[in-house]
Order: structure tokens, then sequence, then C-alpha cells
């Protein structure tokens, strides 16, 4: 009998892959109809999250334009209010009492209500939303309210400034026009650039005594908001807890930038608005998802044979793992391209439709977060379709 030898079987030596061949780029261009169905799909995804996001960007922009033109930097309101379309009215003595204190240059009162505005045209009236100050408060930043001439203009009896950003449902809006608001009437004397947002089509700035004469039997003695002025170098967050200290529990006090996140935080958390948008984007994530694994699914199906004899002749798992993952990044990159240039073009269609009032801004920002959640969203379905490829037995496949 020949001597038993004790050398232990040698194992096939695994092969390296070869580099200059693109295997996951040669799969997807196997068959062009399935790939186009698979980046169109990518793109559809990717439009729909870039326009949900654009929109509740916009929601957080609109939400925060007025008071980015309110010259204050601590603002009074009621703790009873929600947002700026519906705060509620505290009394005026409180400005009168947060005056007096150290660092305050001066409080202005501000007064909101909602009014019919009448087009003359179409004789069809539509809610704006009202605001009122004292002309001679520098309430606002907008130019047109801040020189000479148009507080002058302001004081005119039945007198009022329109929003150039009101809906083109309003009608006409140009200087010297005549027609009615809560059925009284009205005339234009003066133009601003604010924009309306999600709480109104339109606005509109008047004094505070024809405020009185459109909204009576209202009087001054209520005011809706109250804007503080710091003198130079006072640290906003002292005063305003001086402010807290002083006046009753009525009034609430923030700095600009807290009554900003108060009012997007209202608008995202609070409201179906916000809940909408976000979960578009999260369906947008999921069927861009589902697509993308039907179409490597079927691609690792239809060439299963040719896995399985890579695993034959020494590949390993690990190569057609790689192979499939790197099939899931190009469809993501070859539909997030397009899908980003389309978005592009609705974002600008849309703030044209909507007169300004809803502007849809592409950020950097936004774009590194869709080409972030892009790329999950693709390799997400290429880890759940890999096993197949990963698990292939060549004995079974060629049985």
């Amino acid at each position: 009998m020949p001597p038993k030898s004790n050398a232990k079987p040698t194992r096939r030596p695994r092969l390296s892959p070869p580099r200059h061949i693109p295997l996951a780029w040669y799969n997807l261009r196997h068959d062009r109809a399935r790939l186009f169905v698979a980046v169109a799909g990518v793109t559809f995804a990717v439009l729909l999250m870039f326009m949900n996001l654009g929109f509740l960007g916009a929601l957080v922009n609109t939400t925060s334009n007025f008071y980015d033109q309110f010259n204050a930097d601590i603002v009074l309101m009621s703790p009873q209010s929600l947002e700026i379309s519906t705060t509620k009215a505290f009394p005026r003595e409180r400005l009168y009492q947060a005056a007096g204190i150290e660092g305050i240059e001066r409080v202005m009162p501000l007064y909101m209500e909602y009014s019919l505005w009448k087009n003359p045209e179409t004789k069809i009236s539509r809610a704006l939303f009202v605001y009122a100050i004292n002309p001679m408060d520098p309430v606002f930043l907008m130019p047109e309210l801040s020189t000479p001439e148009g507080r002058r203009a302001l004081e005119i009896p039945n007198s009022t400034f329109i929003d150039r950003l009101s809906r083109p449902e309003f009608g006409p809006q140009t200087l010297g026009l005549e027609t009615e608001t809560d059925r009284r009437r009205i005339t234009i004397v003066g133009q601003y650039d604010l924009g309306g947002g999600f709480a109104a089509d339109g606005t509109l700035v008047m004094s505070d005594q024809n405020f009185m004469r459109y909204f009576s039997p209202r009087t001054l003695s209520q005011v809706n908001m109250g804007l503080v002025q710091l003198e130079p170098g006072a640290d906003p967050q002292r005063v305003k807890q001086a402010i807290l200290d002083r006046l009753p529990a009525d009034v609430e006090a923030y700095t600009k930038p807290e009554i900003i996140r108060k009012e997007s935080q209202f608008w995202i958390q609070t409201t179906s608005i916000g809940f909408i948008f976000g979960l578009g984007v999260l369906i947008s994530f999921v069927v861009g998802t589902v697509i993308v694994y039907q179409i490597l699914y079927t691609d690792i199906h239809e060439h299963l044979r040719e896995y399985a004899t890579l695993k034959a002749i020494g590949y390993g798992g690990d190569y057609l793992f790689k192979t499939v993952i790197q099939e899931s990044i190009i469809l993501a990159v070859m539909g997030y391209v397009p899908g980003l240039i389309l978005s592009l073009a609705l974002y600008e269609m849309a703030t044209q439709a909507t007169a300004g009032t809803l502007p849809l801004k592409m950020t950097i920002s936004r774009v590194i977060l869709v080409f972030t959640l892009t790329g999950m969203m693709c390799v997400i379905s290429g880890l759940i379709s890999v096993r197949k490829a990963v698990t292939a037995d060549p004995a079974e496949v060629f049985a």
C-alpha cells in the first residue's frame, strides 16, 4: 500500500477582480431599456424629494420674512398667540412699562387684522392681511415706508400701502387706485415688497388712525405685537429677561432669532403643511428604493448563471457584492443629475406662478442632502438585492 500523505489539499486561490473590466456598467448597459427605466425611476424620486424639500424650505422662509423686515431686536406678544396671523391682543400699557427698562431705546406698537379687499375689476372680495403702525415709528425696514414722503402718505385718511407681491387676484395695484376694503373706500398711495406667505395672499400697511376707521369699534389700546429697539451695545438676552421680570404673564418676549424659530416650528411641527411635505420626502425615498430594488433584483436574476460562473472559477462573494453596489451607485448618479436639472426648472416655474410670494430657492445644503438621500436609497436597494448573487451556488444553477 502506498504510504499515506499528511499533506492537506490545497484550496483554489481566489482570483483578483480584473480592474480593467467595469462589470457593473456592462451589466446595466446590457439592457438599455431597463437602464432607462431605472434612471427614470431614480430621477422621479429625486424630483419628488427636491420639490417637497423646496416647498418646506419656502414655508420656513415665508414665515420669517415678516420678522426680517421688522426694525426691532425684541418682539413682545401674547402667550396665547400661535403665529403672526393669529396673534391675540394685549394692553398697550405693557409697552410703556417696558420702555423704562435699561437698554431699551424705543418701543413701537403694531396692529394686525384680516380685511376683505375688493378687486376693482371683478368686484370679488378676497381676504388679505393688514399691518397698522404709527407713521412716525420706523417699524419696517422697507425703504418705501421709511422715507418722509412715505410717512406723510400713510397719514392721508383712507389710504394704504399695498404689497407688490400680493396675488394678481386682488386686481390692479397702481398708485392712486381707489377700491373698497371692508365696504369702505380706500386709496393706494404706495407700494412695497414683503410677501404674504402661507398665512395670506397679500398684505397692506396703513396708519393706526386709518386702522381705527376700518376696524371700528377696535381701539388702539390693544396691540397685537410690540417691537422693541435696543440701544447700541445692549445685550438682547439680558434686556429680554428684564422685560419678562417686569411685565405680567400676559406678555411674552422673544429676540428676533427666537421668534423666527418659534414661527417656523409652528408651521412645520404643528400644522398639516409641514407634516405633508415631510411625509412627501419619506415617500419619495421609499418609492425610489423600491424601484431600484426591482431593477437590481431583476438584473441579478437574469445574470445569475454569470454570477455563479464567476464564483465557480474563483471569484469571491465580496467581488459580486461590490459589483451590485457599484451598479446602485451608478444608478444614483445617473438619476440624480437629471433630477437636479428638472428641479431647478420647476423651482423657477413655481416661483413665477406664485408671483414671487412662494420663492423656491435651491441651496447647497439641499443639493448635498438630496444627493446623500439618493445614494442611501440606491445602496439600500443594492444591499437588499445582492444576497441572491452572493449566495448563488454553481452546483444548483447548472444542475
